[in-house]
């Protein structure tokens, strides 16, 4: 096998979850409400059920989760998993590297989200959240961002349009580091399938005798704590 890496189909990023099994303050059993602002998220139910719950600009909406079901939803979908027993999901991230680099925001309550330091403090864990931290500071965070999109819901368009626009002054800092991941990932990725396609026309086959094979044996870490559950994560590339 060539001694070189090689990233995940369309430099996407692959984890398993575990969904909490405790209840947010609004008694409701599950994970942390948040939105991406440029990366479609996509789950394959593997055991247990539950739903997930989502504002977008169609509204609220409850989509039931069973074993064997695929669900994606893309940039701007505020969402929240709730575990009815059991749920665990292969989560497929877009643009694998722009989630852990901070695409994804929690919905606060708007004071939070207004202040960068606030929001910092509110949605920190413990050692970053390696396996073995301390979960009630997930459990906190969680508490916090429910509370949040309780008055999402309440408060119907307007509310959403102005978390987004909160969530992405927010981040504004971070959009020249997110376009260099991009462009080193799955920019990288669709481009390459651009060359490769020019190749063809050209009857050039290099590519297909320089295919290699590469396999991960087990997850890198296990029960990494996320927003929405227990993660067991791969690497970005094999």
């Amino acid at each position: 096998m060539p001694d070189r890496t090689a990233p995940l189909p369309g430099g996407i990023g692959v984890s398993r979850l575990r969904v909490y099994d405790t209840a947010g303050p609004d008694g409701v059993v599950g994970g942390t409400p948040h939105v991406h602002l440029c990366c479609t998220e996509g789950y394959v139910v593997t055991g247990g059920e539950g739903a997930v719950q989502t504002l977008g600009s169609d509204g609220y909406r409850e989509t039931p989760l069973r074993p064997g079901a695929v669900v994606w939803f893309e940039p701007g979908t505020v969402h929240r998993l709730v575990n009815g027993g059991g749920l665990t999901i292969v989560v497929l991230m877009q643009n694998s590297g722009l989630p852990e680099a901070g695409d994804a925001v929690l919905t606060f309550p708007p004071e939070v989200l207004a202040d960068p330091g606030a929001y910092a403090a509110a949605a920190a864990l413990p050692d970053g959240g390696a396996p073995g931290a301390d979960v009630s500071a997930a459990y906190r965070r969680r508490n916090l961002a429910v509370t949040g999109f309780q008055a999402l819901r309440a408060g119907g368009p307007a509310a959403l349009a102005a978390f987004h626009s909160a969530a992405v002054a927010l981040r504004q800092p971070l959009l020249a580091r997110w376009r260099e991941r991009w462009a080193a990932g799955a920019g990288r990725a669709a481009a390459g399938t651009g060359e490769q396609l020019d190749a063809l026309g050209r009857g050039d086959t290099a590519h297909l005798g320089d295919a290699g094979l590469y396999a991960v044996d087990e997850p890198v870490e296990h029960g990494r704590l996320g927003m929405c559950g227990l993660l067991d994560t791969y690497p970005t590339a094999a």
